[in-house]
This record gives structure tokens, sequence and C-alpha cells, in this order.
């Protein structure tokens, strides 16, 4: 009976890639720089007489508005996210 050879580039343990005590790095967002971009987004709104997003944009800015809105404190962030939907309910209905 043939011996069966052990596979060579199978190890019992995996190798450790990144060296005892690698953290994962956390992104943490600039709160300044998410505020200039949402005040930005936001005062297109109110200048605007209808929509002046593509169907499309529009989309991606109901999903992202809210959640780049996480980085900031929770009363500013609901505040922004209350006028932004104040203005699409506007801009809709013209």
């Amino acid at each position: 009976m043939p011996v069966k050879q052990r596979d060579l580039f199978l190890s019992d343990t995996p190798p450790d890639l990144f060296g005892d005590g690698y953290e994962t790095p956390v992104y943490r967002p600039d709160p300044d720089r998410v505020r200039a971009r949402l005040l930005k987004l936001l005062a297109e709104a109110p200048a605007a007489q209808r929509m002046p997003w593509e169907p499309t944009t529009l989309t991606l800015y109901r999903h992202i508005f809210p959640q780049m809105s996480l980085a900031l404190p929770e009363d500013e962030a609901a505040q922004l996210r209350l006028e932004f939907e104040a203005e699409l309910v506007r801009l809709e209905a013209a």
C-alpha cells in the first residue's frame, strides 16, 4: 500500500500575516468635513425652485445624507436631517 504524502502547502495553523498586536484600523470621519459637505448639499435645495438633482442623484443623497449625519452630534444631525427632508418635500411638491 502506498504511503500518502503530506501536502507541503497545507499547515495545521494558518500563518499570522500581520504579527502579534495587529488591530484593524478604524475610520472616523472628520465632523467638520462632514458638516461642510452636508451644509453644502443642503444649501442647494432652498436655492432651487424645482428638484435640482437627477433621480439617481436624489436616491443617492436620500441614502447618504442620514448616514453622513451620524458623524455629527445627535442634536445637530437630527436638525440637518429634518431640514433636508423638509426641502425634499417642498421640491417634490413643486
